[in-house]
């Protein structure tokens, strides 16, 4: 440090002679900014905030959609605020392959762990084809290091909800709701949402998942496939196309009604273009009969940012404030929530989302106009002109696509979805000693049947696999 004191002095005896006077430490400016927002921490309950530094440096591919960089511009942004200071800011540690293999299989765990970019023996011999690896879900520098610290970061925030050290617990690094059991998918590859639902089932009886995900939360869905003990509600662009293909309104959980999960899988498909005001309706009006009807202990919410306007995969209409207020929506039950990131591919506005949504949980009204010693402000710009600074965190975002969602359209949805909630006989009463059975021996047979059905409907799917490409990736853009 010795050699740069020279530098250092030169540079503050500039800024005497400008007439500018000490410059402000970063900390002195945070402090101005929590007084200026009125920040504080909520009367009443608490929220925790669950993050680790080192899993934003990862890296999928310079042209891959998926940039963990946009947590850095998340965790910027709520620092430049001070709105730590009204939580109880936790660093997360790196979810252990014990704690990962109570939901995934070990030797896929192995392989995750072994496998190197430049490894190209373990694709010889097949791996990387049968765990589904290829352009969606590439391998890259720190793989493993990378899924067991957003995992690890939701699995610690669902126990801080078991211990009521908090009612409220986030963790933006999480929400990637498409991986399975034993395969990689939809740029997902250890399924964090079901690890934390786990822990959640060892304390709380009833569980709704919502997730607001652009795409449907098709890992989330499968391993809770046959249980009543957690609700799956999915808020999705569905065609029979767009990825991963799944979620019609008619797939409600096992076709037999003496299976425990039938009618607990609610799905909600939209056409492109939806709203702020028709998503908001919809989505009061659903989660509300979901959760008069099923009496959820805890709400896990998946706030995945690909539903905003603009986003670089994403087709529907939906403004920051017009998804921030499905967090708004769910946070007035008062229940315990875990709150969860997901897709979103232009980093600029999931940096800006999560921030906004993340003021929603602990009450405060911030100023929009972003903090001016926010770290990398030159990369939140301007939706016309990505090369323009625009420092707001409430930017107008730009439709690219005409509402494809009439009104009698979603009138069927909200019809469909309370006709399936006509068939629960109240809340399932629950004995605490385990969690749900299926999600031990049960779930390999469950796993068996739907490769089996996915296999029959696809005559290509061996053909395609080869390739790992999988069946019209996240990746995939008419």
């Amino acid at each position: 440090m010795a050699r740069f004191s020279g530098i250092v002095q030169s540079y503050y005896q500039h800024a005497q002679q400008q007439g500018g006077g000490p410059t402000l430490t970063v900390d002195e400016k945070v402090r101005n900014e929590i007084a200026r927002n009125g920040i504080v921490r909520p009367q009443g309950y608490t929220v925790s905030y669950h993050s680790n530094s080192d899993i934003e440096p990862h890296h999928f591919g310079g042209q891959h959609p998926m940039k963990p960089w946009r947590l850095r511009l998340t965790n910027s942004l709520v620092n430049s605020y001070g709105m730590r200071a009204a939580m109880d800011d936790y660093k997360s540690r790196a979810a252990t392959k014990e704690e990962m293999a109570e939901f995934h299989r070990e030797d896929y765990l192995d392989f995750l762990q072994k496998v190197l970019p430049d490894n190209d023996s373990i694709y010889d011999q097949g791996s990387g084809m049968q765990y589904n690896i290829g352009a969606d879900c590439p391998i890259f520098d720190g793989l493993y290091e990378y899924c067991s610290l957003y995992a690890g970061a939701s699995v610690d925030a669902a126990r801080k909800l078991c211990n009521q050290q908090s009612q409220i617990a986030i963790n933006w690094s999480g929400g990637l709701h498409h991986a399975k059991k034993s395969e990689a998918s939809g740029f997902c590859y250890i399924n964090d949402i079901v690890l934390g639902i786990l822990q959640l089932l060892r304390h709380y009886p009833r569980v709704l998942y919502i997730d607001i995900d652009v795409h449907h939360g098709d890992g989330v869905e499968e391993a809770f496939w046959s249980t009543d003990r957690v609700m799956t509600l999915s808020f999705h662009k569905y065609d029979g196309s767009f990825f991963p293909a799944t979620g019609p309104v008619t797939t409600t959980g096992p076709p037999n009604p003496l299976n425990p999960g039938a009618h607990h899988s609610l799905n909600v498909p939209l056409n492109d273009g939806i709203g702020d005001e028709d998503y908001k309706l919809l989505f009061e009006e659903i989660v509300g009969a979901c959760v008069k009807s099923y009496r959820p202990s805890v709400i896990v919410l998946q706030c995945g940012a690909d539903s905003l306007a603009s986003d670089r995969l994403g087709m529907f209409n939906l403004n920051i404030r017009g998804h921030g207020a499905c967090v708004e929506y769910v946070k007035r039950f008062h229940l315990p929530l875990l709150i969860l990131g997901g897709g979103g591919y232009t980093p600029r506005n999931v940096a800006r989302l999560w921030t906004y949504e993340t003021s929603v949980c602990i009450g405060a009204q911030l100023n929009v106009a972003l903090p001016l010693h926010t770290h990398f402000l030159n990369h939140l710009t301007k939706e016309s002109d990505p090369k323009v600074p625009f420092p707001t965190l409430i930017p107008p975002l730009i439709p690219k696509f005409a509402n494809a969602n009439t009104p009698e359209y979603l009138r069927g949805l909200v019809m469909s979805i309370k006709e399936q909630l006509r068939y629960l006989k109240g809340a399932p009463s629950v004995q605490m000693q385990h969690i749900p059975p299926d999600l031990m021996g049960i779930r390999e047979d469950i796993d068996m049947e739907i490769e089996e059905k996915r296999m029959e409907s696809d005559e290509g799917w061996r053909r395609e696999k080869e390739k790992a490409m999988g069946i019209r990736g996240e990746m995939y853009i008419d």
